[in-house]
């Protein structure tokens, strides 16, 4: 299984979300290409209602212990309650990358 669809299939398995969208940005990373190690998530789940933004990222940091110790090198996390999606259902694009660049 693809490191992209075990992230999928965890975080929909344990936060059953309401909306869930995982991104492979490594291709905007200098490594070969084909790479699964720069990943965003975005994920609406009433799991996160009454917790801080630091509680839902450790939440979905334990839920993808293996694939953080394993080969992915970054996550973006974007985690919101269905209220918070409701008002705003949008995320900040993430920026080029700079490291490893030849500038």
């Amino acid at each position: 299984m693809s490191i992209s669809r075990a992230i999928t299939s965890k975080l929909q398995s344990y936060f059953l979300p309401s909306f869930l969208d995982v991104v492979n940005e490594s291709y905007m990373h200098n490594v070969p290409k084909g790479s699964e190690t720069h990943f965003k998530v975005l994920i609406v789940s009433e799991k996160f209602v009454g917790k801080p933004l630091i509680k839902r990222h450790r939440e979905v940091n334990t839920v993808l212990a293996e694939e953080l110790e394993g080969g992915v090198h970054a996550l973006s996390i974007v985690a919101k309650t269905p209220s918070q999606w409701e008002s705003d259902p949008s995320f900040v694009k993430s920026p080029p990358c700079l490291g490893g660049s030849k500038l």
